[in-house]
C-alpha cells in the first residue's frame, strides 16, 4: 500500500469518527430535551388520595439478608432510559439524562460517555460540576429514589432475579444527585429522610409512589404520612 493511499484511508477514518460523534451528539441533546419535558412539576388531582391502592404495613420488617448481588450487577444496559440498550451502562444513561452542557467521550464501556457536565441537583439545589474521572462518584451518584434495600425488606426478597435487575435499572427510578445527600439518604424511606430541598419534595414523593405502585411494592405506615404531606405541596391539576 502507497503512502499517499495510507494518508487516504486514515482520512476518510477521521471523518468518518467525526460524523459519528455529531450524530451521537445531536442524539444525545434529543434525549436531554425529552427528560427536561419530563422533569415539570407534577400535579394531582384535588382530593385524590395519592396512595390509593398501595398496601400499607404497620413497620417495615428488616431481613437483614439483603445484598447489592440479588438485584445483578451495579449497572447493565437493558434499561428504559432514553438511548437505552445502546452499549452504555444505565449508570452513564442517567447522567446523559440528567446533566445538562454535556461533552462526551469513547470508551470501551460506552460509546458516548458523558466526559463533562453539569448537574443542578434536585435533592439540595445546588449546581454541581461533573468531570469525569476515578473519584467522580463523590461528587455525583446514581441514587435509587426506592432504595434497593427497602424493596428487598418490602418484598423484592421474593422476586424472580429479572425482575430485580429491571427494577435495580429502572429509569423511573433513578436521579443523578449529589452524592453526599446519596450517603446521607442510604436505604432509608420518606418517614426517615427527605430531600433538603423542600421544592423537591412533591416531585420526590410522587416518583417514590409510582416506584411503589409499578412494582407491586408496600410502604411502611410512617411514610404515609410523610408522603401525603410532600404531595400536598404539588399543584393542583
Amino acid at each position: 500500500m502507497s503512502r499517499k493511499t495510507l494518508l487516504w484511508l486514515v482520512a476518510a477514518v477521521v471523518v468518518s469518527l467525526v460524523v459519528a460523534y455529531q450524530t451521537l451528539g445531536s442524539t444525545a441533546a434529543r434525549h436531554a430535551n425529552d427528560f427536561a419535558a419530563r422533569a415539570d412539576v407534577p400535579t394531582v388531582q384535588p382530593g385524590a388520595d395519592v396512595l390509593a391502592g398501595i398496601l400499607v404495613v404497620p413497620v417495615r420488617m428488616h431481613r437483614y439478608d439483603y445484598r447489592r448481588a440479588a438485584f445483578g450487577e451495579a449497572w447493565d444496559d437493558n434499561n428504559d432510559a432514553p438511548g437505552g440498550h445502546n452499549g452504555c451502562d444505565t449508570r452513564n444513561d442517567i447522567l446523559d439524562r440528567d446533566l445538562v452542557d454535556k461533552t462526551y467521550v469513547f470508551t470501551k464501556r460506552c460509546p458516548l460517555a458523558v466526559a463533562t457536565g453539569t448537574l443542578h441537583d434536585p435533592y439540595t439545589n445546588t449546581v454541581i460540576a461533573f468531570q469525569r474521572g476515578a473519584k467522580v462518584g463523590e461528587a455525583v451518584q446514581i441514587d435509587h429514589i426506592v432504595p434497593l434495600s427497602y424493596a428487598w425488606d418490602m418484598g423484592a426478597y421474593d422476586w424472580p432475579q429479572p425482575l430485580r435487575v429491571r427494577f435495580a435499572n429502572d429509569p423511573a427510578n433513578l436521579l443523578a444527585v449529589q452524592g453526599q445527600s446519596n450517603q446521607h439518604k442510604g436505604d432509608s424511606p420518606p418517614a426517615e429522610w427527605m430531600p433538603p430541598n423542600g421544592a423537591f419534595h412533591c416531585q420526590y414523593a410522587l416518583q417514590f409512589i409510582a416506584v411503589l405502585r409499578g412494582y407491586s411494592l408496600p410502604v411502611d405506615q410512617a411514610s404515609t404520612g410523610v408522603l401525603r404531606q410532600a404531595a400536598a405541596t404539588c399543584p393542583v391539576g
